[in-house]
């Protein structure tokens, strides 16, 4: 088994596997100290917790990650909190940065034995559609490498060489492109609330989201194609604190911000999610938009399935799991992004000013007034909002 990409995905589908005597090797384009410390997503979803509990994964996020249950909405002239742990099915996230669980997840694979060739860069993937899948590989050295496998995941992401190697119309390829983007940045201050904080205002969203004790994430729309050199520190915690209301609400806590990135909101599927001998996990499968944190949860998830439809396959000779892997994830997927559009259409003001803009306006207020109001609508997000 070749695993493409040491993200979540790659490592959980590896640990499962070598815990079972599946021989398998992970290739990673970067070296370890950058996968160890490169900042990703840190909402992990009550079901994730569970996928590493049930495969001995859990060690350090048992120790380290902290339970989160409250959601604070911001709108025009009020706010209201929804504890939406005690609400729905009754789960929360666990608060766990992912290249802590990546450090993690990583430590257990080699201490057990496991292969990993940092440093070595697929190129393709060939004779996909048979039952002996190559990949061809640059090794760090430079020279050129490959590997024989009976099955190849693909968990190296939207621009990974999993994706390109799939011919044309051999699967089909949905996208949409939300029309939104948010300026991320990951700031050296500490949170400014107990609860992740949706901002909704007349300049554009704004959101905060705890990482540690000394570290927030926070988000805010900025135009399309926008610089991030247009975006200075200065800039980013006097527009957050316009947007968050600091002035009514408490000021932010502020400090150095260590990272900025502008992201589109996008959202893609491939079906189905294999081709051949080669599988896609994670935002190979499928991009979600941030707007809910539902990829890496997605990711784990679909990395469990697809871990288990091997073992049934390689070690039991039962292939009838691998035949329902595609559909089996892209159920779970397609109800993810219909949650994730619901919140890029509560959290955002439609642009322009004509009658259909004002009506759609309109219509979000409405939405943000159910979820204030109505037991049935907090119960139904939090279900969505923590599941997958």
């Amino acid at each position: 088994m070749v695993i493409l990409g040491a993200g979540p995905a790659g490592l959980i589908l590896a640990n499962i596997l070598h815990g079972r005597g599946v021989d398998c090797v992970v290739l990673e384009r970067a070296g370890r100290a950058h996968i160890e410390t490169r900042a990703r997503a840190g909402f992990l979803a009550a079901n994730t917790v569970r996928v590493l509990e049930r495969n001995g994964l859990a060690e350090g996020l048992r120790r380290r990650g902290r339970e989160h249950g409250v959601c604070e909405f911001r709108t025009e002239g009020e706010r209201f909190r929804l504890d939406y742990g005690r609400l729905g099915s009754g789960e929360a996230h666990t608060v766990y940065q992912q290249q802590d669980l990546v450090t993690d997840l990583l430590a257990r694979y080699l201490d057990a034995g496991g292969r990993i060739r940092f440093g070595t860069e697929a190129t393709a993937v060939v004779d996909a559609d048979t039952s002996r899948p190559s990949v061809r590989a640059r090794e760090a050295d430079g020279r050129p490498g490959g590997w024989t496998a009976g099955y190849v995941a693909g968990c190296d992401g939207r621009h990974g060489v999993a994706r390109r190697s799939i011919p044309p119309g051999a699967v089909r390829h949905h996208r949409r492109d939300h029309g939104v983007s948010w300026l991320g940045v990951l700031a050296d201050a500490p949170p400014s609330m107990d609860a992740v904080g949706y901002a909704m205002h007349a300049r554009g969203f704004a959101g905060h989201m705890a990482r540690t004790p000394d570290t927030t994430r926070y988000y805010l729309q900025c135009a399309p194609g926008a610089s991030i050199d247009a975006w200075p520190d200065e800039r980013v915690w006097d527009e957050l604190a316009v947007r968050m209301r600091a002035a009514d609400y408490g000021p932010l806590r502020t400090g150095p911000i260590r990272r900025r990135a502008v992201v589109d909101l996008e959202s893609d599927v491939l079906e189905p999610l294999r081709y051949g001998s080669l599988f896609l996990v994670g935002d190979a499968a499928s991009l979600v938009s941030p707007s809910a944190a539902k990829g890496a949860n997605l990711a784990v998830l679909e990395a469990e399935i697809l871990a288990r439809a091997l073992i049934a396959d390689l070690v039991h000779a039962d292939p009838e799991p691998l035949a329902r892997y595609s559909a089996r994830c892209l159920a779970h997927i397609w109800r993810a992004q219909e949650f994730s559009l619901w919140m890029i259409r509560l959290l955002h003001r439609p642009p322009g000013s004509d009658d259909e803009t004002l009506f759609r306006d309109r219509l979000r207020r409405s939405r943000v007034e159910s979820l204030r109001t109505s037991r049935v609508q907090q119960d139904w997000f939090a279900e969505n909002y923590v599941g997958v």
